[in-house]
């Protein structure tokens, strides 16, 4: 039997040490790893390229939702969501394929998760499931838009105008962010979404990679894998990796994964090209 590399995250000492007790009464499931914020889930998936995340939603500074958007699409790992969440939240995960597990967590819940995720692995193209995550937080969005704002807008701005002066416009829920490209750190598509890393904060667009391009500047932004952008200002080095693929690091926490097929886009950085 292969068993899954499972990484758990909650912020909870004793919501882990229950989690833990659970899962490992499940014969393919292996622990590698346990986790306390987002900060160390996003680190411990790039170290450890676990199959699975238990994963708390509701966790101080990055939640369950930002660590998703905080990690490529390519190397994102199944997700099951552990949460004490509004009904509304869960049907949109139902809507989208997204497994979670309603705390308090009981043990046939868990199976079947862990069944759901194996399936997943043996079947699906595991790479579709961040778009149907960023879907099932869009859902989210909208639902508390639609109870909070009561239709206002903010005057003077049009959600549709997404080009002003080298910035970038993004409507989330009653809010307009106004991103300037120079602040603008990576990007990362995920079908009909792309989340936008900025100054330590994710926002995510509604927009596919193609339209996002012909709005960036392409001085500075790079594609480096399928579905990631760089902006080459912010890459403070470069580490190698297996089979020609690279890492860059960007700042303190961002590590993003660069494919062979587009090493290209970051020659000048590496020595001897």
């Amino acid at each position: 039997m292969i068993k899954l590399k499972t990484l758990i995250v909650d912020d909870e000492p004793l919501a882990l040490k229950l989690l833990r007790a659970k899962l490992n009464k499940i014969a393919n499931i292996e622990i590698v790893g346990e986790c306390k914020n987002g900060r160390e889930a996003i680190a411990a998936t790039l170290d450890l390229a676990p199959d699975l995340i238990f994963l708390d939603i509701q966790m101080p500074g990055l939640d369950g939702f930002d660590v998703v958007k905080g990690l490529q699409s390519d190397i994102l790992p199944l997700i099951v969501f552990t949460t004490a969440y509004e009904q509304y939240a869960l049907d949109a995960f139902d809507v989208h394929a997204v497994d979670y597990i309603l705390k308090p967590i009981d043990d046939e819940r868990i199976v079947r998760a862990v069944q759901r995720a194996q399936e997943r692995l043996e079947g699906v193209d595991t790479q579709e499931d961040k778009p149907r995550i960023l879907g099932a937080i869009d859902s989210i969005n909208q639902r508390k838009n639609s109870e909070s704002s009561n239709g206002r807008n903010l005057p003077g701005l049009s959600p549709t105008n997404t080009f002003v002066d080298k910035k970038i416009v993004i409507k989330d829920r009653d809010e307009i962010t106004i991103l300037k490209q120079t602040d603008i750190e990576w990007v990362d598509a995920a079908g009909d979404y792309v989340c936008l890393h900025s100054q330590g904060e994710t926002h995510i667009k509604r927009s596919t990679l193609k339209e996002l391009l012909s709005e960036l500047d392409d001085n500075i932004f790079k594609r480096v894998h399928r579905s990631t952008i760089v902006n080459l200002n912010f890459i403070d080095k470069v580490i190698p990796h297996t089979k020609g693929e690279f890492f860059l690091l960007l700042g303190e926490f961002e590590k993003i994964k660069v494919s062979r097929n587009y090493k290209d886009a970051i020659k000048h950085f590496l020595l001897g090209e």
